[in-house]
């Protein structure tokens, strides 16, 4: 796959990279390390400069995340409540759960949605229960163009300042990304037996 992805940005250069980091949003297998980083190199070794990839990338990222915060809004709290009167017993879920989830978003969804931007994973998908929460685009945009911007300067000034050896910061951060997906289930199977064992509290 890298070399899909580094032949597409020799190729188109920005626009390139706008659309390979908004596939990656929209797609987050898609290694977004390898696009930044090479893009940072590229500037060394082409007429592209730090500016530009980082506007380019920027606003690919964005783009996607648009895209996934609309996806979310199609999957409201109304139409998710007609899943679990369908589902609920089956899913072990109650409509309280889904007002809880809801709740906590609209409370901490703006920094939720700020923090994750630096998560592997997480940092696209988390645009869809912003969506879900109906949180204000603006406000929704304001903070995912923060996270974004932050997270794009970094990796494409790493990529710049190393050069040739822009594949080495992809595997350092490659591993990065596992011990981030590790702790993210761990994280899940402690969430999922902690619900069950407060279920079986109340029954």
């Amino acid at each position: 796959m890298e070399n899909w992805l580094t032949e597409i940005m020799n190729e188109y250069g920005y626009f390139g990279v706008f659309f390979l980091i908004a596939l990656e949003n929209i797609f987050p297998p898609i290694p977004s390390e390898v696009i930044l980083t090479f893009g940072g190199f590229m500037t060394v070794d082409s007429g592209l400069t730090i500016p530009g990839v980082v506007a380019a990338s920027t606003a690919g990222s964005v783009a996607g995340a648009i895209a996934l915060y609309f996806l979310g809004v199609q999957l409201d709290v109304e139409r998710l409540e007609k899943i679990i009167d369908r589902w609920g017993k089956v899913l072990r879920v109650k409509k309280e759960d889904l007002h809880r989830a809801d709740a906590w978003f609209d409370q901490y969804g703006p920094w939720t949605v700020f923090f994750c931007r630096f998560i592997p994973l997480i940092r696209s998908l988390i645009s869809i229960p912003a969506g879900m929460s109906n949180m204000n685009i603006w406000v929704f945009l304001g903070f995912t163009t923060a996270g974004t911007l932050i997270w794009n300067i970094v990796l494409i000034y790493l990529g710049a300042s190393v050069g040739d050896s822009w594949e080495t910061i992809v595997h350092r951060i490659e591993v990065y990304s596992n011990v981030v997906y590790v702790i993210l289930a761990v994280l899940f199977v402690a969430a999922v037996i902690y619900y069950l064992i407060k279920r079986r509290g109340r029954a």
